[in-house]
Order: C-alpha cells, then structure tokens, then sequence
C-alpha cells in the first residue's frame, strides 16, 4: 500500500480500499474474524471521530444482534489494541484505538489511511486542473486509483460496512471517470478506449462514460463506432427506462456527426518533432531459448496458441499461467511463445520479473528497458509517464509479451499494452484472478506418461525401456513435477553407473527425497522455498501445521482443529495458500498438498523444531475425530456401549444428523482417521491414548478387512511404545485391536493370542465394557476354531458384564453369539431359544445393525438345527439390513450363509447366484472365511446343477481356504470332494 511521506519503519498504515488489511512498517498485522475487522473498518471510515457503542452493535449486526453483542465488542476492541499496540503496558491507557464518552475512536495520522491518501491525490487533481495543468490533473488521479485494491470491504459483515461499500465504490467509479475526461485532455484518447469500453459495459446506464468513449473513439479515427455508441446506448435507455439520452450525450452526438473541429484535442501527444529523423524499428526478440526436450503438454500447447492468436475486439489479449513452483509454467511460456513469433511479427518482449524472489522487479524500470527495446531514445522518469509512452508505442503493432515469474497484479498493470493486436502472457505462482479479463490456466503436474516421456528424452530410452517398473517409481516419487523429473533425470544421466532402480531406491526414502532432488544449482527445496518465503506469518505456519498427518486431503473442519482456529479464519488462510499455490483445492471445502511441498512442509516444522505447537495441532484434530465418531456411533447404534475412553476429547465434535450421515462421513474420512492414527503411534502417551480410543470405535463401527494391514502395523508400533510406558491399559486395548483384526483375517490363532494378553492385562474386577467386548470376541475365535465348550465361559463372562452394566444392545449380540456355542455343543433347543430371545430384544430396541447381526446368527443356528427354510429367511432379511448399512463384509457372509440354506432347499440356481455374488464381495475385499464358504456353497450348487468340474474346482478351492484357516468346515467340504472323486472319505490325523 502506498501512502504519502515517508513513515518511520514502525508506523502504522491502514487500508479499506479493498480488504481490510494493516502494517506496522513492512509486517502485515492479523486483525482477526470478519466482525473484529468490521469494527476496525468502521472506526477507520469515521476519520477519527468518536463512534457510540450502540453505532457499532448496529453497524456490525443491524436488526440480528446478539444477547452478548455488547461484550463480544469490547473483546473486539481489546484484541484490536493488543495487534495495534502491543508493546503498551498492561494498566496503561491506550494511545490509539482509545475510549471515547459511550463509544471508540481511532486516532491515527491520516498519511496513515489509504482513503485519506486517495482523497488528498483526488484533491490536488482538482487543484492541478483548476490551474489549467492537465497532465498534472492526470498523474494525481492515476496516483489516486492505483491505491485501490479490489472491491472496498470484502467479506466484511454488517449494514454498516455495505453501505460504505456502495459508497466507495461510487467514489472510486466516480474518479475514474474524472481520470478518463482529463486523460483525453491531454491526448490520450487512443490509451483509454479499452478502459472507458469496459467501464461502460460495466456500468451501461451511466451516460456520462458513454460521452466520454464516444469522444475518445472519433479522436482514434473511429467515427462509425463513435455513433454505434450512442445508437446502442439511447436503445439501451429507451429499453430500460423508457426515456432519451439526457443533453451531454445528446449533444456529443451532434457536434460528431457536424464534425466539430473543438472535438479535437487541445494538446496533443508526444509528437516527434519535423526534424528529427525517423529511427530504424528493428523488431525485439527477447525470448530465451526454448528447451529441445519439451514433452507433453499438447492439449494446454493447442488451447494458449488459440486464445493468444484469437484476440479480437479492442481489448489486449492476457493469458495468465499459474501452478506451483517447478510445475514448468516458464518452460511451457517460452515454448508456446517461440510457436506464436510468426504471428507477432512486430517483436516478442521478455523480462524475468522475480516475483518469487525477496526483491521484485520494479515495473519502471522493466518499461525502461522495454521502452528501449521498442527504440525509444528520450525515457520519461515516472512510472506513469513511462508506462503511457509504453501503450502508445504499441498501440499499432502486433507484439508478444512475455511476462515471467509476476508476483501481484499491482506489478503487471503498468506492462499491459492498451488496445488489441498485441497479446500477453503472464507465469505467476498465484492466479491473478483481479487482471481484468485474463484467461486464467492453472498448469498442473504432469501425467504419468509425460513425466516418463519427459524423463526418457533425458535419460535415454533404452535406458528406461530396461527397467520400465524402476522409471514409473522414479517420475511417481518426483510428484510427477518436471522440475523433480528433469533433476531426477539428468542426475541419473550423468552417472552412467547407476541403473533406473539405483536412483528409484536412493528416492523412496520420503525423509531424505528433497536432498535427492538438487543437482548444482536447481534444487526443488529451494524452488518451493521461494514460494513459502512469501507467505504471510499466519499463512506459513498454516502451511506448516496442516503437513503434521499424512493424509491424502483434509477437509475444512480438519484444518480449522489443526490450525486452533475457527473454520472461517481456517478457510481464510487456506485458500491463501491455495492462491499462492501452496495448496490445491479441487473440492470445495477439501484441501491437499502436492507430495514433494507436504514433503517440504514437513522438513519446515523439523527445522523449527516446535514440537509442542505440532502436538497440540495433532491433538485437537484428535479431539475433533475421537469425538466426531462417537456422534456416528450414538446415532448408528443409538442403544450401544463403546469402550470407556482413555481420553475425554475437547471437543463437541461434528454434528451427524442420522445413520445414513454418519456412515457417509467415516466413508469420507477414513483415509484421515487412519492417518491421525499413524502419525501418532511413537508419540507420548496423551496422543497414543485418543488414537487407540478412536481405532476401537472405528472397528465397532466399520468391518473393512482392506483396512487390516494398515491399522495393524499402527498397532505394533503403537504396542512397543505403550510397552515401554509401561501404560498397561493402553496395551490392553492395542492387543484386543490386534486381535480382532486377526480374527478378521482369519488367522484364529494369532487372534486367539493376542485376546488372551488383553484379557491378562486388564485387572481380574475389572467391569468394564472393553472386558466384555474382548471376552466376546476371543469366545467367537474359539467358536470358529470348533471349540464351543472353551467358548461359551467367555460368552457368559461377557454377557454378565453387560447386564451389569445395562448394556442391552451388547446383551442381545451376546444372546446371539452364545447360540453358536450350544449349537456346537449339541444343545440345539437353548441354541434356538437364545438366538430368538436374541432378534426379539434387537427387534424391540430399534437399533437396526444390532437386529441385522442377531437375524444372522439366528438363521446360522436354523440351518444348523435342520430349520433350513425358516433359515433362509432370517438371513434374506439380515442381508437386506447390512445391504441398507453399506456393510460390505456381512453383506458376503449372510450371503454365503444363505447359499448354503438354498442348497438344502434344493434350490441350486438360486444358491449359485447368492453364493457367486458373496464370492465377488468376500475377493472384493479380502475376507478368506467368507471365500471359503462362497465357495463350498456354489460348488454344491454347481455340482447339482449339472456342471461337475467347476463345481469341483470351487469345492477344492475351498477345503484349500478352510484348511488354511485351520476351521471345522475343511472336514465336510472334504467328504464332498472325496465323493466326487470316487474315493474314501479323507480323515485327518489325530493331533
């Protein structure tokens, strides 16, 4: 923001045309939420003058304020004194943001306000015309408007605040349109049309711009125009309002068409003078040599050379590029620019802004040297005067110009030619979103197969057609980024001795993969760091905070808990990184990290070494998921107990209206949960003990075998650590996570092991529901290991824990699985009697994932019990209720379970299909119990069904699986096989 005088390095400077924004010297301040900037605003709008309590309550909530809006205001104005002052004492009165009667006041120079500063320049314009100085006028009003930064107050809540967003816009309009009139003054009709065209289109009933272009065109020469212009606008009016032109516009259109000599300019342009000789224009070509290797890019290549070519209408073409650092904006510029010289015949312009670096290239001197290239020999000094020679060299020739490396907007405007037949293009790490009428294109990574063919062009094709899995890996650790490709590449091209997998392996270490990726002086550190080097404090550490768990993206709420911010100020800093291109954000409301700069940001809090700030970050965004899945677990299973937590979670967690909700939400999030997991497993004990507790409810809540791998090396991480704390209630919960993910993989005897230890690690009194839910779950491994009499003593444990604690949902499971052991037993009528006290107490909770288990095993215990129809059933009806729940896992199993009652019905076409579609569900997601029982249902059905062989294979398959398994169900599947073999029934040795 530039204001008048020079200001001592500290001083303060204010800005509300355009976000509310301030500086103490070169440091921009955080003024806090949108309703803190909102009393800021309005104090700085009022010039100093006091403004009343209840003037700001209004101002700031209007007719919705709330009951504390009073005391929400002075927390306000303390935290605005605390960022403005913060080096006053504790009982010292403020100095600046002071306490006025019933009210505040803000007491700053008003060199230190941008709107004072506009007003002062708007000023001495008028002072500067009254004196007959038009050019004077001119760069005064210039000055004015090049304070303005967007559209005044963004974001900013309140009446108040709109209604001086309406009027600053008025004023900024009106001024611009002064600008326009003293601009043709002094014969700059040929520079303005452009501006006063998109002026008048974007606001067409204003008559007095209308003039203005009018004028402006008949001096170009273009008198057609000119009275288009009036035609379109009285047909505009008369549409609109139902009336004529008002008297200016009117009378414009006479003196044009009477060809009124005073329609001239009274001063005229810089005009050579009649005896200087003509110079010789010889054309620039400034473009840097295009690389030999560029590869892909073909649909962007085609897209730019379009727009760039197409330019029509009056205003300059503007193509804006923006990506990454090393994402290849420059090299993809260079070499569309070299494709479009024949079509810029006049010249192409290049200059290296430095955008990225600490010190940018100060637009006026860049017009100098551009103002040189073009053969001007007299430069003016300022950067208004150079910039306006600038347009009127261009104004007839067709050039390229090729802007690299921009840091704002506010760098860019001077060296935007003014009329068409001239194109630009623009490389920048943000988006420049506010040059009007850019096309704007976001270059991203490659893909896979122009980054390998990137990476062969470079390396030798030969080289990779050799080892082409090696080369895949090497381009995928490089984030696909062809700064990281071309080092990667020409590293390994300069070392004939490595081979492809040489360079794959020294790159899958994440932790040193940065270090890798440098060669002399390319270096993609140092390309991002340039990038994080730009970053607002606030915006840096934001970077870095959200790299603490390796997750795949994070959604708003996430980043709000990691940040300690709420989810506006979160977005607000978010979507600062996204437009710095720090940070994508591909779904609104989700944002993720390129690889190689999470790689990078990670490095950052390793460098500052805060571990504290980083745990606190991990910790909330604990807090928020712990709880968030306790939400889905009461409204899933509304009537169920979880297991006592070791950590009570700060926060109240997310809102989840109903089941449906709930279970969309762990389907969104389970990349995040598994990743807060992770990042935590060798962390102190108050981290590891909310992971465990969220791992426990996300087994009660999501039976997904895929997920086992990953959750059980978190497990033994998790368990050495809590090992060497010698924190035995956290060891007690890893080994009963552990063991049930082995029993979900069927491997009954490590599962068998693991429960055990829990059981042993949790005091023999202990009445607690995660006794309950261990005695339960080693009794159903005892179960599928064909050892119901060991079973049903830890079935009854549990069950009498549970009605101690009125656990009626955990009672019914129980009731339920305790049926299965009198099965085994021979004990049929209490197995039949359990199992259907079980379904009735489910069917009268409501709780429908509880009802959908109990029908399952009533109808395992039907069908065991000679009961088949009735069986089937029940399990059609269970599989109906897992279906609804999206329960992949038991969707398999009530499937194969019906199958296998549908053979016994004599009903083998009906079996095949049950059994085939619970086979592609158990393959689907890795369940080998569940593929063992598809499989012996449909190779029943199959053989009944007249097709012997298939049938046999999928019996063979699987006595393979059960046997595998070490399951009762190997014996009879067996015996079956050994039928159709014409052999002996098979019995195993005694153990």
């Amino acid at each position: 923001m530039e204001l008048q005088g020079t200001a001592a390095a500290d001083a303060l400077r204010f800005q509300v045309l355009g976000p509310v924004q301030a500086w103490r010297g070169e440091e921009q301040l955080a003024l806090g939420s949108p309703q803190q900037q909102a009393v800021l605003a309005a104090l700085l709008l009022n010039r100093g003058r006091p403004v009343t309590t209840d003037d700001l309550v209004d101002g700031i909530w209007g007719d919705r304020t709330p009951p504390q809006a009073v005391a929400a205001l002075r927390t306000y104005i303390s935290r605005l004194r605390s960022v403005i002052e913060p080096n006053r004492a504790v009982r010292k009165p403020a100095e600046i943001l002071v306490s006025v009667s019933d009210g505040y006041a803000l007491r700053i120079p008003d060199g230190s306000l941008d709107l004072a500063a506009f007003e002062s320049r708007v000023a001495r314009a008028a002072e500067a015309r009254a004196d007959g100085d038009f050019r004077a006028s001119h760069e005064s009003l210039l000055a004015a408007l090049a304070l303005w930064r967007g559209r005044p107050l963004p974001g900013v809540p309140g009446p108040y605040a709109e209604a001086q967003r309406t009027r600053l816009s008025e004023r900024q309009l009106t001024v611009a349109e002064e600008r326009c009139a003293v601009a043709l003054e002094v014969g700059l009709h040929a520079e303005i049309v452009s501006e006063l065209s998109s002026l008048a289109a974007a606001h067409p009933l204003r008559e007095r711009l209308r003039e203005l272009l009018m004028l402006a065109l008949y001096r170009c020469g273009r008198q057609a125009e000119s009275l288009g212009v009036y035609a379109d606008t009285r047909k505009l009016l008369i549409d609109e309002l139902g009336v004529e032109p008002g008297s200016g516009l009117a009378a414009m259109h006479a003196r044009i068409l009477a060809g009124d000599p005073a329609l001239m300019p009274a001063v005229a342009a810089a005009v050579p003078l009649a005896d200087e000789e003509p110079s010789t224009f010889v054309p620039p070509a400034q473009l840097p040599a295009d690389v030999s290797d560029f590869s892909g890019r073909s649909k962007i290549v085609s897209e730019l050379r379009d727009v760039l070519r197409g330019g029509s209408g009056q205003a300059v073409v503007v193509t804006s590029l923006a990506g990454i650092g090393g994402v290849g904006k420059t090299t993809l510029a260079v070499h569309v620019a070299h494709r479009l010289r024949p079509d810029f015949p006049d010249g192409q312009l290049y200059v290296d802004l430095r955008g990225a670096g600490a010190t940018p290239a100060d637009p006026a001197v860049v017009l100098g040297d551009f103002l040189h290239a073009l053969g001007a020999t007299d430069t003016p000094d300022s950067l208004d005067q150079r910039s306006a020679l600038y347009r009127s060299l261009l104004a007839d020739k067709r050039m390229l110009i090729l802007l690299d490396n921009a840091r704002d907007a506010r760098q860019l405007t001077p060296l935007i030619p003014g009329v068409s037949g001239n194109a630009v293009m623009v490389t920048s790490r943000s988006r420049l979103a506010e040059i009007p009428g850019a096309h704007l294109v976001d270059i991203e990574e490659l893909t896979p197969d122009e980054a390998l063919a990137l990476f062969s062009a470079i390396v030798g094709h030969d080289r990779v057609a050799a080892e082409p899995a090696a080369a895949l890996a090497v381009v995928t650790a490089c984030g696909f980024l062809p700064l990281a490709v071309r080092i990667a590449a020409a590293r390994l091209a300069s070392r004939p001795r490595w081979s492809v997998s040489d360079l794959a392996r020294r790159l899958a270490d994440q932790r040193n993969r940065l270090q890798e990726l440098q060669l002399g002086n390319l270096a993609v550190e140092t390309t991002i760091g340039l990038g994080y080097a730009q970053l607002q404090p606030d915006e840096a550490r934001a970077f870095r905070l959200l790299s603490v768990v390796d997750s795949p993206d994070l959604p708003l709420p996430a980043v709000a808990a990691l940040l300690g911010t709420d989810e506006r100020t979160a977005e607000d800093l978010a979507e600062a990184l996204v437009e710095a291109n720090m940070l994508e954000c591909f779904t609104p409301g989700r944002y993720r990290y390129h690889d190689l700069l999470r790689l990078f940001a990670q490095r950052q809090n390793q460098k500052l070494g805060d571990t504290d700030e980083q745990r606190a970050a991990t910790l909330r965004l604990l807090d928020l998921l712990l709880a968030t899945m306790q939400n889905a677990a009461h409204v899933i299973e509304p009537d169920d107990l979880l297991a006592e937590l070791l950590h009570e979670p700060a926060s109240a967690g997310l809102r989840l209206g109903d089941s449906e909700t709930a279970r969309a939400w762990i389907r969104s999030e389970v990349a995040l949960l598994l990743s807060s997991v992770e990042a935590v497993v060798r962390e102190p004990m108050e981290l590891l003990r909310p992971a465990l507790d969220l791992v426990l409810i996300l087994r009660a809540l999501v039976e997904d075998p895929t997920l086992g791998p990953r959750i059980r090396a978190a497990l033994l991480a998790a368990a050495d650590n809590a090992q060497r704390h010698e924190d035995t209630a956290t060891l007690a919960r890893v080994r009963y996570a552990v063991g049930h993910l082995h029993q979900m993989a069927g491997e009954l005897a490590e599962a068998e092991g693991s429960l055990r230890q829990s059981l042993a690690l949790l005091p023999t009194e202990n009445v607690t529901q995660l006794r309950s839910s261990a005695s339960n779950e080693l009794a159903i491994v005892l179960i599928q290991a064909g050892r119901p009499a060991e079973a049903l003593p830890f079935y009854e444990q549990a069950l009498g824990i549970s009605r101690v604690m009125g656990a009626s949902i955990g009672e019914a499971r129980l009731l339920a699985n305790m049926a299965r052991a009198y099965v085994g037993l021979d004990r049929h009528e209490e197995a039949v009697e359990s199992a259907r006290a079980a379904v009735m107490a489910a069917r009268t909770s409501g709780n429908t994932p509880c009802l959908a288990d109990t029908l399952y095993q009533l109808g395992v215990v039907l069908r065991a019990t000679g009961s088949t129809a009735e069986a089937a059933e029940h399990l059609r009806e269970a599989h109906g209720l897992y279906q609804s729940q999206q329960y992949r896992f038991w969707e398999g199993y009530s499937l194969a379970r019906l199958a296998a009652c549908l053979v016994d019905e004599a009903q083998y076409s009906e079996a095949a299909a049950a059994a085939g579609e619970s086979l592609s569900i158990a393959q689907e997601i890795d369940a080998a119990y569940c593929q063992g029982l598809a499989n012996a249902a449909l190779g029943e059905a199959l053989l009944e069904l007249g097709q012997p062989a298939r049938g046999l294979a999928c019996l063979q398959e699987a006595h393979s699986v059960f046997s595998r398994l070490g399951v009762p169900e190997a014996q009879p599947v067996r015996d079956l096989i050994a039928v159709q073999e014409h052999t002996e029934p098979f019995s195993p040795p005694a153990p």
